[in-house]
């Protein structure tokens, strides 16, 4: 599916009829799968169809199913959308959400916010030819891991040791690994050390800035996941509390005031 059909395809879907014998229109219906109700891509996303003359209620309907922090819940969740009968998926809970959704429909569009690698995660066959029913934005994080080491040391030539903030489970493993060895090849390129620190989520935050404080870091990359921009406040203020500077990969960290330093 081309990237310019998701708009099309809600314009088409409008014009089928509801009724034959009444003559009327169908309301086209979005399914929106989250990983939560307070992530970016929420408001991001409403905007958007309003800018295309598109009103919620008015000339389309969505139905939202949130994952509540719990990724597991996708697959039920996307199986939902499915038996609804929507006119078109969008994903805005990273690759666990997207790939829920591809395996729940191979007819229905699905079109997903932005993934860090969609061909190795396995949702499209190439950048250029998505194929089949899947289609999407690419960030394309795992290649820019290591030039977020590099703009890091960069920024403070003197940092010898780098966190990397990982949600382990928000990737596919294949997905981990790249991420993985792309920053080893950058960090021992830059004769810098690596600490990874995982965090399931909030619960683990204060634990995993202890870690970084304890071992010495002196400079932090946070992963690109929905569960991290929800609690971006929370990532950036105790990136400050501990003199972190950071590099993240999505504005919405720096909207809110990181990457930042308190002044000595």
């Amino acid at each position: 599916m081309r990237r310019r059909e998701f708009f099309t395809l809600l314009g088409g879907a409008g014009a089928l009829p509801f009724a034959a014998h009444a003559q009327q229109r169908s309301m086209p219906v979005i399914g929106f799968l989250g990983y939560d109700r307070g992530a970016p891509a929420v408001a991001a996303f409403s905007q958007g169809l309003r800018e295309l003359g598109y009103t919620e209620g008015g000339n389309i309907r969505i139905e939202y199913r949130w994952a509540e922090g719990k990724p597991e819940r996708f697959d039920a969740l996307a199986a939902e959308l499915v038996a609804l009968k929507v006119n078109v998926i969008m994903s805005a809970g990273g690759s666990l959400a997207s790939l829920a959704a591809k395996r729940a429909t191979t007819t229905i569009p699905i079109v997903f916010g932005a993934v860090g690698n969609p061909v190795a995660d396995g949702l499209v066959t190439s950048l250029a030819r998505p194929g089949g029913n899947v289609t999407g934005l690419s960030t394309l994080t795992t290649q820019l891991a290591g030039k977020y080491m590099e703009l890091l040391k960069q920024a403070v030539p003197g940092v010898s040791l780098v966190a990397l903030l990982l949600k382990p489970d928000s990737v596919p493993d294949s997905t981990r690994e790249i991420l993985l060895k792309e920053v080893d090849v950058s960090e021992r390129a830059l004769g810098l050390q690596l600490q990874i620190v995982e965090a399931l989520g909030p619960a683990d935050f204060d634990r995993a800035f202890s870690d970084m404080s304890a071992k010495g870091a002196g400079g932090l990359v946070v992963q690109s996941t929905p569960a991290f921009e929800i609690e971006r406040r929370r990532i950036v203020d105790l990136a400050a509390k501990n003199r972190l500077p950071a590099v993240y990969s999505t504005r919405v960290y720096v909207d809110i005031g990181g990457p930042r330093t308190p002044r000595p």
